[in-house]
C-alpha cells in the first residue's frame, strides 16, 4: 500500500503572468516541493494543448469563459494556453520536477478537452493513471495543484469514484472561482467522498 502525491498542472500559464493565470497559483510551490519526501510516490500532470484546440474560445471565434455544447456535453471555452512546447506549458520553474516518478500529459487530443488527471471530458477515455497506480500498489492520493475547481476538482471526484482514498491538501491549491465553481467544486468532491484538509 503506497501513497501517492498528484501533482496538478503546476505550470506557467496557470500561474500570475500565464494565459490563464489562477491567483496566487505561484505561491503552492514551495510548499509542494516540501511535501514531497512524505510520499512514495509524486506524479505530475501537465496540461498539454495543440494549437487550436477545441476547448479554446479563439478556435470559435467566442468570448473566453464562454460556453459551447460538445458532443461530451457543455464545455468552457478557454483563453489559448498551455499550448505544447511552450513556455506557458512548461511547469513552473521552481517546481522540483526531478522528483516526479511519472509525468501524465493531458488534453491533447484536439477535439476533446482533460480536466481529469484519470479521464479526458467524455469521462470515459482513460488517461492511463489508474493502471500505473494500481500495479505501483497506490491505494492513497492526495491532490495539490492548479486549479483547486476544475482540474484538482474532476482528478479527485474521479480518484474516488475509482476507489482510491483521496485528499485533496486546500492549502496547496489555488481556485479559478469563476461563477460560484469553488463552492460547487467543494461540494461535489465531499459527496464524492474525498477529504478537504
Amino acid at each position: 500500500m503506497t501513497h501517492a502525491l498528484l501533482v496538478i498542472d503546476v505550470q506557467n500559464d496557470f500561474c500570475p503572468g500565464g494565459a490563464l493565470a489562477v491567483a496566487e497559483g505561484d505561491q503552492i510551490v514551495a510548499g509542494i516541493n516540501a511535501a514531497m519526501g512524505d510520499f512514495s510516490a509524486v506524479i505530475l500532470t501537465q496540461d498539454w494543448h495543440p494549437a487550436g484546440h477545441s476547448s479554446f474560445a479563439s478556435t470559435h471565434d467566442a468570448a473566453p469563459m464562454s460556453m459551447v455544447e460538445m458532443p461530451y456535453g457543455p464545455q468552457v471555452l478557454w483563453p489559448d494556453h498551455c499550448i505544447q512546447a511552450t513556455k506557458g506549458a512548461a511547469f513552473h520553474a521552481d517546481l522540483m520536477t526531478d522528483r516526479a516518478d511519472l509525468i501524465i500529459r493531458k488534453g491533447y487530443n484536439p477535439a476533446i478537452d482533460s480536466y481529469s488527471a484519470f479521464f479526458e471530458n467524455d469521462k470515459t477515455t482513460p488517461t492511463g493513471l489508474e493502471g500505473y497506480l494500481r500495479t505501483r500498489g497506490t491505494t492513497t492520493l492526495t491532490l495539490v495543484g492548479l486549479a483547486t475547481d476544475f482540474c484538482v476538482n474532476y482528478s479527485a471526484v474521479d480518484a474516488a469514484k475509482l476507489g482510491f482514498d483521496v485528499t485533496v491538501n486546500m492549502a496547496l491549491c489555488r481556485a479559478i472561482d469563476f461563477d460560484g465553481s469553488l463552492d460547487a467544486a467543494k461540494a461535489g468532491m465531499i459527496e464524492a467522498g474525498v477529504t478537504l484538509s
